[in-house]
């Protein structure tokens, strides 16, 4: 049988609170925190300059599809606030969407271009789109966080119903 997930990439603050609310969704088959866009190979937690802490969604495109999870990704982070997430700061908290081709470059561009339109965040997404170079998944104790840490600090939560109502898709 062949397997026909997909995987998506994506950045929005602290990658424990964007997996927890992830994991559950329909479709989604896995995910994995890590880092990604940056200039070391092999980082750490320590020492990882320029990657995004960020997560990998595996998910079957016959139950959810790229343009959803990117729905759902602007509603449980703040796209409009350069480079931090809560408490959270710094370029590993930056929102980010790192695409893997150039149709999810393009489905990417409508989205922000719909919640932009939609003036929901109060300011203007600054979200970036880099191109997907290397996932590096984090340490194991990283993985998984939120389940085995229920009190652990998250800052991310499902803010807003869908955006993909307010615009012909």
């Amino acid at each position: 049988m062949e397997n026909k997930n997909q995987k998506a990439y994506i950045a929005g603050g602290c990658f424990w609170g964007m997996e927890d609310l992830f994991r559950n969704r329909k479709g989604i088959v896995d995910t994995e925190v890590g880092y990604i866009g940056g200039q070391n190979e092999n980082p750490t937690y320590q020492d990882h300059p320029g990657h995004a802490e960020a997560i990998e969604i595996t998910y079957d495109p016959d139950q959810t599809g790229f343009r959803e999870i990117l729905d759902y990704f602007f509603r449980i982070h703040d796209p409009s606030t350069p480079d931090r997430q809560g408490n959270d700061r710094g370029s590993s908290y930056r929102s980010a969407i790192f695409f893997q081709n150039e149709a999810e470059k393009q489905t990417a561009k409508e989205i922000i271009d719909i919640v932009d339109k939609s003036g929901r965040w109060g300011g203007k997404v600054v979200t970036t789109l880099e191109p997907y170079s290397r996932f590096w998944p984090a340490e194991a104790y990283h993985q998984d966080y939120l389940l085995r840490n229920r009190g652990g600090y998250t800052c991310h939560f499902e803010r807003f119903g869908t955006f993909l109502n307010e615009a012909a898709v």
